[in-house]
C-alpha cells in the first residue's frame, strides 16, 4: 500500500465544492507538483488538519483553479495513512485536469472502495464499520442514516466483541489445562461454562432478530397496490409519487403490468408497485398482468387493497378479500370517499381500513401514520440493527454452532466435540468483524463502493 492513490470522491456533476482526495506515504510531495501554496511553503509543513490557500495546476501548469487543501499525516486520518485533499470549485472539467496531473505526477487511480479498504487493513476500522460506510452513502432515510452511521462507529462490534471474548475465555481455558498439565490452572469444568454459553446463543438471537427490519431499513417496504379494475389503483401510485406515474383512464384493464416506483410516506420507504387489476379476463395480455399481480401480492411486505366504496363489493373484491387474509400487512382504503359511500368498514375483516379519496386526498394522514406504525421497529436505529445480508448469515452461523455446544453440552460430549462447535462460532463472528474473512471476500465487499470512497 506504500503507492499514491488519487480519486475524486465527491462525484462528475456540477457542484458548488468538488473533492479530490490522495493517500498513501509521500501524498504530500505528490500534491506539491501540482499546488502551490499562497505563501510557497510545501504542504507536510502546513499545519494538520488545517486548509490552506493555494492554486490548483494542470499538467500544463496552466492555473485551473484557486482552491484549498488540507494534509492529515497518518495515522490520524481516514484510512491510517498521509492524507490530501483538495477543496475546489465543482466543475467536473477542474476536477479532472488536477486528477490527470496527479497521475503524470506519480499518483494512480484509486480503485473502487480503496480509501475504505486501507481504513480496514490499517486497521482504523472493522469490516463492519467498513461496510455500513456503503449503506450510510445510500441511506434514503434519517433511520438508516442513524443506524448506518452507529455502525461506522462501532456499535455492532461492541456488541460482538463480548461474546467472542467469552468464547475464547472458553477454549483458552481448556487449551490451557490440556496443553500445561503441572501448572496451577484451575480444572476446566465445562459445565461451568452452560449459562455462559445460553447468554451468548441469546444475544446472537437478539442480533440476528433485528434482520427484518434492517431490511426495512436498508431497501424500503416493498409495497403492492391492489384491487378489481378501476378502482383507483393508478391514481392513488401518482398520488403518492407526486406526479403521473401511471396513465389512468375510465377504461377497465388500463394497468396490463407490474408497474414500480419508489415514493417516502412518512418516514418509511416505500417500493410501490401498481398491479394490472384482479378479475377473470379473456384477453391473454391483461390475464398475465393479472398472474404478475398475484406474484407481487405473496412476495409483498405491505398490502394496499383499494376498493371502491362507492359501489357494492363485488365478486372480484372478494376474490381479492380471500388472498389478502391470509397477509400479516394489509392496509384497506375504501376509495372515492368524496362520493357517497355504500361499503362500510364492518363489512371487510381486516384491522387498517382507511376511508380515502385519490382526488381529494382526504385520508392520506390516517395512511401515512398506519405505515410508519405498522412499520416501526422495536430496535433502536443507534447502529444496532442488523442491515447486512453477509454478516446476517455470519451470525447466524456463530448462533447455530453456539446451540450446537450447548445441545452437546446437554447430552454429555466430550469438551473437545463441545468445543469443536464453539471454536466454528467463533470462526462465523470473525467474518463478521473481518478477523477472520477470506480476501476474496473482501475485495468483492469493497468492489459495491463508488471511487473516491
Amino acid at each position: 500500500m506504500a503507492d499514491v492513490i488519487a480519486a475524486v470522491s465527491t462525484g462528475n456533476q456540477i457542484s458548488a465544492i468538488g473533492i479530490i482526495r490522495l493517500s498513501g506515504e509521500g501524498c504530500a510531495q505528490v500534491a506539491d507538483r501540482i499546488f502551490k501554496r499562497k505563501n510557497g511553503a510545501p504542504l507536510a509543513d502546513a499545519p494538520a488538519r488545517k486548509l490552506v490557500l493555494g492554486e490548483l495546476h494542470d499538467v500544463n501548469n496552466r492555473v485551473i483553479d484557486q482552491c484549498m487543501a488540507v494534509y492529515t499525516p497518518g495515522p490520524h486520518s481516514y484510512t491510517g495513512e498521509d492524507t490530501v485533499e483538495f477543496h475546489c470549485h465543482g466543475s467536473p472539467a477542474v476536477l479532472a485536469a488536477g486528477l490527470d496531473a496527479l497521475y503524470r505526477n506519480g499518483a494512480r487511480p484509486a480503485t473502487r472502495g480503496e480509501f475504505t479498504k486501507r481504513a480496514f487493513l490499517n486497521g482504523q476500522m472493522d469490516l463492519t464499520s467498513a461496510e455500513a460506510v456503503i449503506d450510510l452513502i445510500e441511506a434514503e432515510t434519517a433511520d438508516a442514516a442513524a443506524n448506518a452511521a452507529g455502525q461506522v462507529t462501532g456499535v455492532l462490534q461492541k456488541k460482538l466483541n463480548p461474546i467472542y471474548d467469552d468464547l475464547k475465555d472458553l477454549c483458552s481455558h481448556f487449551h490451557a489445562v490440556l496443553d500445561y498439565p503441572d501448572e496451577d490452572i484451575d480444572d476446566f469444568k465445562l459445565q461451568n461454562y452452560a449459562a455462559d454459553l445460553k447468554n451468548n446463543a441469546k444475544s446472537l438471537y437478539e442480533i440476528l432478530k433485528t434482520y427484518d427490519q434492517g431490511q426495512i431499513l436498508r431497501r424500503g417496504v416493498r409495497a403492492a397496490i391492489v384491487g378489481k379494475p378501476n378502482v383507483g389503483k393508478s391514481s392513488l401510485l401518482n398520488t403518492l409519487a407526486g406526479y403521473d406515474r401511471v396513465i389512468v383512464t375510465e377504461v377497465a384493464g388500463t394497468t396490463r403490468d407490474t408497474v414500480e416506483e419508489t415514493v417516502k410516506v412518512g418516514s418509511t420507504v416505500l417500493r410501490l408497485i401498481d398491479t394490472a387489476g384482479i378479475r377473470d379476463t379473456s384477453d391473454k395480455i391483461e390475464a398475465m398482468g393479472v398472474e404478475r399481480s398475484m406474484e407481487a401480492v405473496k412476495n409483498a411486505d405491505l398490502v394496499i387493497f383499494v376498493c371502491d366504496s362507492s359501489m357494492p363489493l363485488a365478486e372480484e373484491d372478494h376474490r381479492i378479500i380471500d388472498l389478502c387474509c391470509e397477509l400479516p400487512n394489509v392496509i384497506v382504503l375504501l376509495n372515492k370517499a368524496d362520493l357517497k359511500s355504500v361499503v362500510r368498514p364492518i363489512d371487510l375483516p381486516f384491522m387498517n381500513i382507511i376511508p380515502f379519496s385519490t382526488k381529494t386526498g382526504e385520508g392520506m394522514d390516517l395512511l401515512t401514520d398506519a405505515i410508519d406504525l405498522m412499520f416501526a421497529g422495536e430496535a433502536p436505529c443507534d447502529g444496532s440493527i442488523l442491515t447486512n445480508a453477509r454478516q446476517y448469515d455470519a451470525i447466524r452461523r456463530a448462533y447455530e454452532s453456539t446451540l450446537s455446544a450447548i445441545q452437546g453440552l446437554m447430552m454429555g460430549f466430550t469438551p473437545d466435540a463441545v468445543l469443536t462447535d464453539v471454536e466454528i462460532a467463533m470462526e462465523a463472528m470473525g467474518e463478521v468483524t473481518g478477523a477472520t474473512v477470506r480476501e476474496d471476500i473482501t475485495a468483492r465487499i469493497f468492489e459495491r463502493f463508488c471511487v473516491g470512497k
